[in-house]
C-alpha cells in the first residue's frame, strides 16, 4: 500500500496487517510481563503460534485472532491497528489525497487517533482556489504553517494572509475558509488540536 510504511520498506495490506499484529501482540504481551508461557495460557493460543505471530511468519485465522484478543482482553481492533511508535516519517508526495478538485488537493498525514489529540493536514489550493471548511468541533483550534505561496484564510470573524515562514492560530470551531487569490500555487501544513 502506498504511504504505508514499515522497517522492511513498501508494505502489502496483508503484509501491513500482520505487521501491525506482529507489533501490538508483543507490545501488550511485554507491557503486562506476561512470558509467552503465560500468553498461552490466557488466550488457548500455542506458544509456538503466539511466538510465530510475534515474528511475522504466520498468518493467523479471524479464529486466532479472536482467542488472543479475549485472552488479552482487549477489542480486535487494538491488535490490527497501526501500532504506536517512537517515531513515524509521512512523505507527502505518498499520501493519498482525501479530497481532491480542480481547485485544491487535501492531504491527512497524521489523522487523530483515540490517544491523540492532533491531526496534521497538508493542503495546496491552486490559483484562485477555494478550500471551504466546516467546523472542526467545540475547543478546538488550529495552527497553520504556509510553506509555499500566501494564503488568506477568512475565520468566519476575520480575514487574515499568511505567508511562509509566519505561523496561525485560531479558533476552528465554526466554518472557514482557505483562499489562494494569488497567481501561484499556495500549500500549508494544518494542525488541529482539541
Amino acid at each position: 500500500m502506498k504511504g504505508l510504511c514499515c522497517p522492511s520498506g513498501q508494505l502489502t495490506a496483508m503484509d501491513y496487517l500482520s505487521y501491525n499484529i506482529a507489533k501490538n501482540l508483543n507490545r501488550i504481551r511485554t507491557s503486562r510481563g506476561w512470558s509467552l508461557d503465560a500468553a498461552a495460557e490466557q488466550t488457548g493460543v500455542s506458544k509456538s503460534m503466539l511466538y510465530q505471530i510475534e515474528q511475522g511468519s504466520a498468518n493467523p485465522s479471524i479464529n486466532v485472532l479472536g482467542k488472543i484478543a479475549s485472552g488479552l482482553r482487549i477489542e480486535l481492533t487494538e491488535l490490527i491497528a497501526p501500532p504506536p511508535e517512537e517515531s513515524y516519517l509521512v512523505r507527502i508526495s505518498d499520501v493519498y489525497p482525501i479530497k481532491e478538485s480542480d481547485k485544491y488537493i487535501v492531504k491527512t498525514c497524521f489523522p487523530y487517533e483515540d490517544n491523540k489529540k492532533i491531526e496534521l493536514y497538508h493542503i495546496e489550493i491552486f490559483p484562485g482556489g477555494v478550500y471551504l471548511s466546516g467546523g472542526h468541533g467545540t475547543g478546538t483550534r488550529e495552527y497553520l504553517s504556509v510553506t509555499e505561496g500566501t494564503l488568506t484564510i477568512d475565520t468566519g470573524t476575520e480575514v487574515r494572509k499568511v505567508g511562509v515562514g509566519e505561523i496561525f492560530r485560531f479558533n476552528c470551531e465554526k466554518e472557514h475558509k482557505y483562499i489562494n487569490d494569488g497567481d501561484k500555487n499556495t500549500a500549508f501544513l494544518c494542525f488541529f488540536v482539541t
